[in-house]
């Protein structure tokens, strides 16, 4: 199911308010513990408070809005747990959608991966890295063939959004992403499987390393204000 298919449940203005609010949250311009005001947010969107209100109630079905009190509609703040939990559950589903696409991947596909890979690490950092690499590891998993498995990533993919920009943001974490990427590629092109299902989780499991330090900082730097 695509953020279109959930952006269904609303009217037309919600629907849009919905994706418009998601591109935001992707993007991280709207940060995990960001109050969503309805009046500011209808001004900005061009709309009335009714679409903004609809699609306040669906990003919180998605999980990704929860009520503070005194505070309202606030983009939610994962804790450690959560974080943890959430990276320890993409590493096994992009660990199996690599294992699954060395055996079921056609050659296009990873010529495809390669090519994308090759214009992130041109690209390096930026809203447009970012984009090449959700559309990398999208790739992947349309590689891999396994319906139940890209439906199960959906959810996973809205609950990433909480933390906030990508890592990608950081020079050095992107020029290690490339080289992790050609790792997955390489094991893909042999057909091993569980090179592939090895390389993706190394990959996933240092970008958690990075948002962990990350996090921490944040917190940090939090207490200090």
């Amino acid at each position: 199911m695509s953020d279109q298919d959930d952006a269904q449940q609303t009217g037309p203005q919600g629907n849009s308010s919905y994706l418009r609010l998601l591109d935001e949250i992707r993007d991280g311009e709207l940060l995990p513990g960001d109050r969503l005001r309805e009046t500011e947010l209808a001004e900005r969107l061009g709309v009335s408070r009714t679409p903004v209100r609809e699609a306040i109630r669906q990003l919180e079905a998605d999980g990704l809005v929860s009520h503070v009190p005194r505070h309202g509609a606030t983009l939610r703040k994962l804790d450690y747990a959560e974080v943890m939990e959430l990276y320890e559950m993409r590493a096994v589903l992009e660990g199996t959608a690599a294992r699954l696409a060395a055996r079921a991947a056609s050659d296009v596909e990873l010529d495809e991966l390669e090519t994308l890979n090759e214009q992130l690490a041109s690209i390096g950092t930026g809203l447009e890295a970012a984009r090449l690499n959700t559309i990398f590891h999208a790739t992947l998993l349309d590689a891999a063939k396994n319906r139940f498995l890209a439906k199960s990533m959906v959810s996973l993919k809205k609950a990433m959004m909480i933390l906030g920009p990508t890592m990608l943001s950081d020079h050095n974490r992107a020029m290690a992403a490339d080289a992790e990427h050609r790792r997955v590629i390489e094991a893909l092109k042999a057909r091993d499987g569980a090179a592939a299902e090895t390389a993706m989780r190394a990959h996933i499991e240092a970008s958690q390393r990075l948002r962990i330090r990350s996090l921490r900082d944040r917190d940090r730097s939090d207490d200090e204000t």
